[in-house]
């Protein structure tokens, strides 16, 4: 068995070309360039059952050589694909289950005699081995198609596989590269992009959530789990979020970013430095710039048309809602242009170079130790900003929302550790607050758009408006009197 390294970017067929010819590669190359024409085979069940098991098997044609591949196991992070491999040749294009099984290779219970092909790649291969500050990677240049049955995809990629060395450099070339031509970290196989195409599906939304830490863990791989994680529910929900299939991929970015936030605040003082400051910085920045575009969709579609709902016939209330659509849109905009930028590509290889360097040490206190510091702070910010609150001041309760959030984040980044029937009642509770002083955010943040819209023509429909709101406002405040005093009351839960 070996372990693949490999980092794959997404690439425009034309720049591929362009790429070929620059001085770069030349300089770099320790071989000549191969071409080779690849055509794989992928099997599963029926059921896809190797794809429920994050396992992929193949046959692959190569000049006349047919090779079996079983693929399982393994990460992504960053782009940074890692995963367990076992591959041999086979006399001729025919699956040899057998040779899987005695080099350790081992398929789930129950398939073997299921197998059916689902989906072909079919790509040509422009090979060269770069030695780049000192490590040997692999470049490859794939171009061709995916296909099942009718339907078809295109290929256009870099493969960075490394053949030795530290993975640190495949993100460093990476970086180069992209000083080039524009390109596009790619979280996402040939091999899913086949079960997507063989399945007429669109990418799943990724809820996301933290990786399961161990209490063994050191500090150093504890952290940079927790931001692995972070960026792969960003990464896997960005392309849905571009392609406007649903508005809820947008929602998972915000999410991941905010929590990528507020590891990377807890991770600062582990490892300060500038290079994680700036990355927390354009992380932050990121942060904002998707907040305004959030303002506008709740404040549409959660306070306005709901109240277009209740007066279908007020034409103040839809000429407002017309209005406030195309604001929405242009915030939108905004946002699509911020993630599609290759400065967002640039942030994403900055963050694999930086979590792939070296960076052990040996005084860090334990883990627990650690999670207990950051709990109790975060606690004490939530007890203190609540205890000293005024009714009547938004400015207070919006601080008050910012420390829960802080709080239940680092809860969720650490609740692996903690004892679960605590976590979980406390979590609970928390949550349920933080969703209180969310919904009275949104009505404050509202009154601030409602501000941006006023004038003359629209002095009473920003009056019904407002009255709904402070209203509902009224509501919540007194639920929220009620949901605190029972967290107050609770036990810690580390």
């Amino acid at each position: 068995m070996a372990v693949e390294t490999e980092l794959k970017l997404h690439i425009s067929p034309d720049k591929l070309q362009r790429l070929k010819r620059h001085p770069l590669l030349r300089t770099h190359s320790i071989e000549r360039a191969r071409t080779l024409k690849l055509y794989s085979i992928y099997y599963d069940t029926p059921k896809l059952t190797l794809q429920r098991h994050a396992m992929a098997l193949r046959l692959r044609r190569v000049g006349k050589q047919w090779l079996q591949t079983l693929k399982g196991g393994g990460q992504s992070s960053a782009g940074l694909h890692q995963r367990n491999e076992w591959e041999m040749p086979v006399p001729a294009e025919q699956l040899d289950l057998e040779a899987f099984k005695l080099s350790g290779g081992k398929l789930p219970h129950g398939v073997r005699n299921h197998l059916q092909p689902v989906f072909v790649t079919d790509f040509t291969r422009n090979v060269r081995l770069l030695d780049f500050e000192g490590a040997q990677i692999e470049l490859s240049m794939d171009s061709g198609e995916i296909r099942a049955g009718q339907g078809m995809c295109p290929i256009s990629e870099l493969e960075l596989e490394l053949k030795s060395g530290a993975p640190q450099q495949l993100f460093k070339l990476a970086l180069k590269l992209l000083d080039i031509v524009p390109l596009e970290v790619e979280h996402t196989s040939k091999a899913a992009y086949g079960y997507r195409l063989f399945s007429a599906s669109k990418p799943a939304v990724s809820k996301g959530k933290f990786a399961a830490l161990q209490p063994s863990q050191d500090i150093s791989s504890a952290l940079k789990a927790l931001i692995a994680s972070c960026l792969s529910h960003i990464q896997s929900n960005v392309g849905g979020a571009l392609l406007k299939l649903d508005d809820e991929y947008l929602h998972q970015v915000r999410v991941g970013l905010r929590r990528l936030r507020v590891v990377l605040s807890v991770t600062k003082r582990v490892y300060p430095g500038t290079e994680l400051d700036d990355l927390y910085r354009q992380v932050s920045e990121l942060c904002i710039a998707l907040g305004r575009s959030r303002d506008w969709d709740v404040f549409v579609t959660q306070t306005l048309a709901p109240i277009c709902a209740r007066l279908p016939e007020h034409e103040g209330l839809r000429a407002l809602l017309g209005t406030c659509e195309r604001m929405r849109n242009k915030q939108h905009a905004g946002m699509e242009s911020s993630l599609a930028s290759q400065d967002f590509q640039r942030l994403l290889l900055r963050f694999g170079a930086w979590m792939h360097a070296d960076s052990a040490d040996s005084s860090q206190p334990s883990i627990e130790k650690f999670v207990r510091k950051i709990l109790e702070k975060r606690s004490k910010q939530v007890l203190a900003t609540g205890n000293t609150l005024s009714i009547e001041n938004t400015k207070q309760f919006h601080a008050l929302r910012i420390a829960c959030k802080k709080l239940r984040y680092s809860l969720e980044m650490f609740g692996s550790l903690l004892p679960q029937n605590k976590y979980k009642a406390y979590l609970n509770k928390l949550t349920v607050l933080q969703d209180i002083l969310g919904t009275m955010n949104d009505i404050a943040v509202a009154h601030r758009l409602l501000d941006e819209l006023d004038n003359a023509a629209r002095h009473d429909t920003l009056a019904l408006v407002r009255g709904w709101m402070e209203h509902d406002y009224a509501e919540h405040i007194t639920l929220f009197n009620k949901k605190w005093a029972g967290f107050v009351a609770q036990a810690k839960c580390w």
